[in-house]
C-alpha cells in the first residue's frame, strides 16, 4: 500500500464573505498587515487546511456557501494541531468545527468552545480567531 505524504503547511494565515472570482486569493491579517495564503480555488468547501502565520499554525475554512473561517489549529484540550481536520457544520445559525480528537464544538466565529468552558489546564477552552478575506490582487 502506497501512502501519500501529508501536505506541506502553507508558508503564510473571522468570517468573510463569500467571494471568489478567478484569480481570488484569499489573505489572513496577522494583527498587522494582509497576508496571502493561498488562491481561493484551491480551498475546498467543506475542507479546512493548516497554515503558518508567523510561527503560528492555523486552521483555516471555506464553508459550502463560501465563507472563509480562520482559527487556531491547536486543540486545547488534546494539544494536537489538527483543528484543520476537524469536521464543519453549525449548531443552530452558528458555524462550528468539531476537533477530531475528542469531538469538541468550537464555534468559528468567536472559538469559543460550545461543550466545556475550560481547557484541562485550567485555561478558557477558546480558539484565537484571524480576520480573513478575499482580494483579486492578492496584495
Amino acid at each position: 500500500m502506497t501512502v501519500a505524504p501529508a501536505p506541506p503547511a502553507l508558508a503564510a494565515a473571522q468570517l468573510a464573505p463569500a467571494a471568489g472570482p478567478d484569480g481570488a486569493v484569499i489573505e489572513v491579517h496577522d494583527g498587522t498587515r494582509w497576508v496571502p495564503v493561498l488562491p481561493y480555488a484551491d480551498l475546498v468547501p467543506g475542507r479546512g487546511v493548516a497554515v503558518l502565520l508567523g510561527a503560528e499554525q492555523v486552521a483555516l475554512f471555506r464553508d459550502r456557501a463560501g465563507h472563509l473561517h480562520a482559527v487556531g489549529n491547536r486543540d486545547p484540550f488534546s494539544g494536537a494541531q489538527v483543528i484543520s481536520r476537524g469536521l464543519l457544520g453549525s449548531r443552530g445559525a452558528t458555524p462550528v468545527v468539531a476537533s477530531p480528537m475528542y469531538k469538541q464544538v468550537f464555534d468559528l466565529s468567536t472559538g469559543t468552545c460550545l461543550d466545556e468552558p475550560t481547557a484541562p489546564d485550567g485555561t478558557p477552552a477558546r480558539l484565537p480567531v484571524w480576520r480573513v478575506r478575499t482580494t483579486t490582487s492578492g496584495t
